[in-house]
């Protein structure tokens, strides 16, 4: 069997995917399988917008629900947080540590997200009170909410073993 020789189109669309990753990998500590942002869409200082594609073979679609697979809204926490980590890099490299969730408010979740789906997280930086960033996110899939909450995070010491969340 031969394989096709990529158009110029999707060789540039996989150079630009692979810097996309790249970027995403400078900015954030995470990785597969836990890395659960798969581009950077829209970004200003106080608002992010990425994009994650939940493939059939994702690990915890063995376990939650085999026979009708759904994304546990705790994924869809995570990825929304990690669009906000990403947000908050500039900070990271400024503060030195990691952003790391200390509270979670009015977690809400109004759609199941299933393998093959794709969601948007549109994060929002609310507020900078000393060393906790005050953030609002909001994942839709197919222009629908699939989950939105309230979120703070803090700056940690890689080693430091607690920190206050105040």
């Amino acid at each position: 069997m031969m394989s096709a020789k990529p158009s110029t189109t999707d060789s540039r669309e996989t150079q630009a995917h692979l810097m996309e990753f790249d970027a995403i990998h400078a900015a954030i500590p995470h990785r597969a399988p836990m890395l659960l942002v798969d581009e950077v869409v829209e970004q200003d200082a106080n608002r992010i917008l990425c994009r994650k594609t939940f493939r059939a073979d994702e690990y915890f679609f063995q376990g939650h629900y085999p026979h009708y697979p759904l994304v546990p809204g705790v994924i869809l926490c995570e990825s929304a947080m990690q669009a906000g980590a990403i947000l908050l890099s500039p900070h990271v490299r400024e503060e030195g540590g990691v952003p790391v969730v200390t509270r979670m408010r009015e977690v809400k979740f109004k759609r199941m997200v299933r393998p093959g789906e794709t969601i948007d997280m549109e994060v929002t930086l609310d507020e900078q009170r000393g060393g906790a960033f005050f953030l609002t996110a909001r994942v839709t899939c197919q222009g629908q909410i699939a989950a939105r909450f309230h979120f703070a995070c803090k700056m940690a010491s890689p080693d430091a073993p607690e920190f206050d969340s105040g």
